[in-house]
């Protein structure tokens, strides 16, 4: 297994090495343009992938309402720019509570989600807490449809023109750049809040022994609840993002988004912060690269050919470790 690990990562790297030394010669320009995008595409899987991992590190769940939550965040926004741009107000106050609200009305559905999907399950088989993520996606899916509408609603772009990157600005936009920035101080945040917080050593004490940490007096339901909030935020960031970088969005936003953040999750490592981040990182440039050689019409099954390779080859992801089973 080992080897065959090895050798199919050689190949992959030799093709995609290949057809990378090619174009950088050629049009070095276009490539950097494809390294770019491609970190555009992994800075916002890895603010949903976060939400995936940190859950899963945990309880040992996979929380399928994340994707939903994500549009919600997107959906939020912007009813509130619109409103307030009616009204008249700063752009610059309207970026900042249309982000505030997305984060906040995000993280109290993630918190009701965590109430009324999972904790009721908590000691039920894995399987009945699946079946329950799913029908929650479900459910947030078509609220949000009846609530506003089932067609895509043009998003005017909350991040302006920054004058010093105008000579930049052909290979990558302000908003692009914004979404990295953002994603890269988010991650920073995230690790800062669960190395040095009394909170973040709960929820790596609840991830390591529920039971045991339970015991020494931390209260566990908060910590889920904590995390599920957390997740929530970033995913809400993210929604807003891309919303501004794609120009539209729709009740359905959320459902390929966090289906593609649950492959960066798995390539990276479920469970692991770090691996989610290099997973996302290392399927958005991958996507990139793949529809910028190859084809676009194929990028999300590439991205699902991904997945079956890693759940043969990897099972564990990246920066995984297998675990063994207590008896």
């Amino acid at each position: 297994m080992f080897w065959i690990n090895i050798i199919s990562g050689i190949v992959i790297i030799g093709i995609l090495g290949f057809f990378g030394i090619r174009e950088l010669i050629t049009d070095p320009v276009y490539f950097l343009e494809l390294v770019l995008g491609g970190l555009t595409r992994g800075s916002i899987y890895a603010l949903i992938a976060l939400g995936y991992t940190m859950v899963y590190g945990i309880i040992q769940l996979i929380n399928f309402a994340h994707g939903e939550i994500y549009m919600i965040g997107a959906m939020t926004s912007l009813i509130v720019a619109s409103v307030l741009g009616l009204w008249g107000w700063n752009s610059a106050v309207i970026v900042i509570l249309a982000f505030v609200f997305a984060i906040v009305y995000s993280c109290a559905y993630g918190f009701t989600v965590e109430k009324i999907a999972y904790k009721p399950l908590r000691t039920a088989p894995r399987l009945s807490a699946l079946i329950s993520a799913i029908g929650m996606s479900l459910f947030l899916q078509n609220y949000v449809m009846l609530a506003q509408t089932p067609e895509f609603m043009p998003y005017e772009s909350l991040i302006p023109d920054y004058n010093f990157w105008e000579p930049y600005a052909h290979i990558m936009t302000s908003v692009e750049l914004t979404i990295i920035i953002t994603t890269i101080v988010v991650m920073i945040l995230l690790g800062m809040l669960i190395k040095f917080t009394r909170i973040g050593k709960a929820m790596r004490a609840t991830a390591q022994d529920k039971v045991m940490s339970s015991l020494v007096g931390i209260n566990v339901n908060k910590v889920i609840s904590t995390t599920f909030v957390v997740g929530s935020a970033t995913a809400a960031i993210g929604g807003v993002l891309i919303a501004c970088h794609v120009g539209q969005i729709n009740f359905m936003i959320g459902f390929l988004a966090g289906l593609k953040a649950f492959i960066a999750a798995v390539l990276g490592g479920i469970g692991s912060v770090p691996g989610a981040v290099l997973g996302s990182l290392v399927l958005g440039i991958s996507e990139s690269f793949f529809t910028g050689y190859f084809w676009s019409e194929y990028e999300d099954v590439f991205a699902f050919t991904i997945l079956v390779v890693i759940l043969i080859f990897r099972p564990s992801g990246i920066l995984g470790r297998k675990e063994t089973e207590k008896v």
